[in-house]
């Protein structure tokens, strides 16, 4: 711990790492004659609950994860503004990056390092934003099929126009947590490029489209999200989506949307946040992802089964563009168009002000956020 971590945790006991299963053999003395148990949650390490002694603990949810989970008003109105300052930065960015590689030279001489580097320049430039909520997983062609990427110093790989380009990102801002994902394709993108990134939108757009009961897990909504792939066979491993905090942790719990089984255990409810991030990864070739932070709101439907539980569906927060170059339009319904313009015009209209009019970012912003 460095002096300044010391002083700020002035009046705590810091304890040397490795002693925290004699200080729980400790604990379990006290715990066996006061008859007292320690609350343990379910994903708790078997050792640490073996030096407490089995008897000497419940297992179940702490109340505060949820309590943690539901986001205030402040907390909500600040999610939603530190996502309209983090799409600013990414309006830039990607304005900035298209300009240097269509440009400025900058196709296979720009490296991923070279331009999450930059992401996290302009990043920071935003009022109230203090770094980064994770290494940023900037991977162009076959390590974007790697779904936890990260490039390194030395070993990573130089931009390339005729490859897709998968971006991973986010920022802590005192405001709010972001998290981004997009994919774009400077070049010419192949027709089963365009396929597979179509089918993972189709999901992305169902399950943002979704109405569901009070109290749905995400467990349940799974599957919306990857119906267009199993279609013709394909899918991703990975969950769908995963709560943020608010100035926390990027993965918050307990709720989420994959097929894991405790995704079931927790349903949504009005005030949290969640991520909508399907993907395809072609091993060797490319991956595809596409994600938004979204918050978990009430909505009105014309009838209520619930007996007055009511209705709820997501609200996306991520104010960046989709690029609709890699859209095959014959796979692409009405619907789902008028979802894209609808989602484009809210980013214009809430990211634009922020750009300097006629910038790179600006331009770039205008044309991406433009009616299909």
């Amino acid at each position: 711990l460095t002096d300044a971590v010391r002083k700020h945790l002035d009046g705590i006991l810091v304890q040397p790492y490795e002693s925290i299963f004699g200080e729980l053999s400790a604990m379990s003395v006290g715990l066996a004659e006061s008859e007292g148990r320690l609350l343990v949650g379910k994903t708790a390490s078997w050792a640490l609950v073996e030096a407490l002694g089995e008897s000497n603990v419940d297992v179940d949810s702490s109340p505060i994860v949820l309590l943690k989970a539901l986001k205030n008003a402040t907390e909500l109105a600040g999610m939603r503004k530190c996502h309209e300052r983090d799409g600013a930065a990414m309006a830039n960015y990607f304005g900035w990056l298209e300009n240097e590689l269509l440009h400025n030279g900058g196709n296979l001489k720009l490296s991923e390092c070279d331009v999450a580097d930059k992401l996290e320049t302009l990043r920071r430039e935003q009022d109230l934003c203090v770094g980064l909520s994770f290494s940023t997983i900037s991977s162009v062609g076959a390590n974007g099929a790697i779904i936890h990427y990260s490039p390194q110093r030395g070993s990573e790989s130089l931009l390339d126009t005729s490859k897709m380009y998968l971006c991973d990102s986010g920022g802590q801002y005192l405001d709010g947590t972001t998290d981004v994902t997009r994919t774009y394709h400077f070049g010419e993108p192949t027709r089963w490029e365009r396929e597979c990134f179509t089918r993972v939108l189709k999901g992305h757009i169902a399950l943002d489209m979704a109405v569901f009961p009070n109290g749905t897990s995400g467990f349940v909504l799974d599957p919306l999200a990857r119906l267009p792939l199993w279609e013709i066979g394909l899918d991703f491993r990975h969950g769908t989506g995963h709560g943020v905090g608010s100035f926390l942790n990027v993965h918050e719990g307990p709720q989420g949307v994959g097929v894991r089984k405790h995704y079931a255990d927790v349903g949504f409810r009005p005030g949290m946040t969640i991520t909508n991030e399907p993907g395809y990864y072609q091993d060797g070739d490319f991956g595809i992802r596409i994600e938004n932070t979204c918050v978990v709101v009430k909505t009105d439907t014309k009838f209520d089964y619930t007996n007055g539980n009511g209705y709820l569906t997501f609200e996306p927060v991520t104010m960046v563009p989709i690029q609709k170059k890699l859209i095959l339009n014959e796979l692409f319904t009405d619907r789902e168009r008028q979802w894209l313009n609808a989602y484009h015009q809210t980013v214009w209209d809430r990211v634009s002000g922020r750009l300097d009019k006629g910038g790179l970012g600006y331009e770039w912003l205008k044309r991406e956020t433009a009616p299909m």
